[in-house]
C-alpha cells in the first residue's frame, strides 16, 4: 500500500511553536501522538493564572490555565491540559485525556473534549463531542456536531484516498479540520475524516471516513413529503392511501 502521496488538502495556515516543527502535511493526525504527549509532559505541575469558581473541578496534575480564561461553574478539567489566553469554557464542559486549547477558543456547555488540539479561535460551543481530533483556526462546530473517534470493531483507522487506504496507525482518530471549517447542526463525522480549510458541511450530514477538499460545500440531499391532514382520522395519514 503506497502512502507516498496522499491527497491531503491544505489545512493550517500556521501552527503554534510547540507543534510547528512536528507537523507532517502527509499525516497531520501524527500531532495527536508523541508530539502532543511531549508538549503536555513539559507543562508545569500547576499554573493557574486567575481565580476559579469553587464549583470548577480540577483532577490530576499538569493543568495550565492562562490569563483571561473564563471557566464557568460545573466544568471538569482532568490534566494534563493546556488552556490558552481568553478561552471560554461554559458550564458542564468536560475536558480530559490530554488536551491543548489555543487562545480565544470556546468550549460550550456540556461539550466533551478528549485528546484533542484546538487552534486559536476554534469553537465547539454547543453539545459537541471532540475526540482525538484537531480543530484548525476559526473552526466552528454546529450544535450537536459529533467527531466520532472509534470503530465498532476496534480496528485501526484507515482513510480512503485515491482508491487506496492510508493506514494512520491509530485505533482512535476523530477528525482533522482545517482552518475555517464550519459544520452544521447534528452532523456526525465518522472516524478518520480530514477536511480541507474553509469547507462547509451541511446540517445532518453523516460524513464517512475520507479526505475532503478545501473551499467546498458538503451537502445533504433529502426528499420531503408534505400532505394534508385527514378529517376525522389520523392526522398523519396520507389521503391518497385512504
Amino acid at each position: 500500500m503506497s502512502q507516498t502521496a496522499p491527497a491531503i488538502p491544505p489545512l493550517f495556515s500556521e501552527l503554534p511553536d510547540p507543534f510547528a516543527h512536528h507537523f507532517d502535511p502527509a499525516a497531520p493526525w501524527s500531532l495527536l501522538g508523541e508530539p502532543l504527549d511531549e508538549i503536555l509532559a513539559g507543562l508545569p505541575s500547576s499554573d493557574i493564572r486567575g481565580q476559579l469558581s469553587p464549583e470548577v473541578h480540577l483532577v490530576g496534575d499538569q493543568i495550565v490555565i492562562c490569563p483571561g480564561a473564563r471557566i464557568h461553574p460545573s466544568v471538569v478539567i482532568e490534566g494534563p491540559v493546556y488552556i490558552g489566553c481568553d478561552v471560554e469554557i461554559r458550564p458542564g464542559a468536560y475536558i480530559r485525556g490530554g488536551v491543548w486549547i489555543g487562545d480565544e477558543c470556546v468550549v460550550g456547555a456540556n461539550t466533551e473534549i478528549k485528546r484533542a488540539i484546538l487552534l486559536r479561535h476554534a469553537k465547539a460551543p454547543h453539545l459537541n463531542y471532540v475526540g482525538d481530533s484537531i480543530l484548525g483556526m476559526n473552526v466552528n462546530l454546529g450544535a450537536g456536531t459529533i467527531l466520532s473517534n472509534f470503530r465498532h470493531d476496534g480496528g485501526r483507522i484507515r482513510i480512503p484516498s485515491n482508491g487506496d487506504r492510508i493506514d494512520t496507525g491509530r485505533r482512535k482518530l476523530g477528525a482533522i479540520l482545517g482552518d475555517g471549517v464550519l459544520t452544521g447542526c447534528n452532523s456526525v463525522l465518522h472516524p478518520g475524516v480530514v477536511v480541507g480549510r474553509e469547507t462547509q458541511i451541511y446540517p445532518g450530514v453523516q460524513l464517512r471516513s475520507g479526505i475532503y477538499p478545501e473551499k467546498s460545500i458538503v451537502k445533504l440531499k433529502q426528499e420531503l413529503e408534505v400532505v394534508p391532514q385527514v378529517e376525522g382520522g389520523s392526522k398523519y395519514r396520507n389521503p391518497e392511501t385512504v
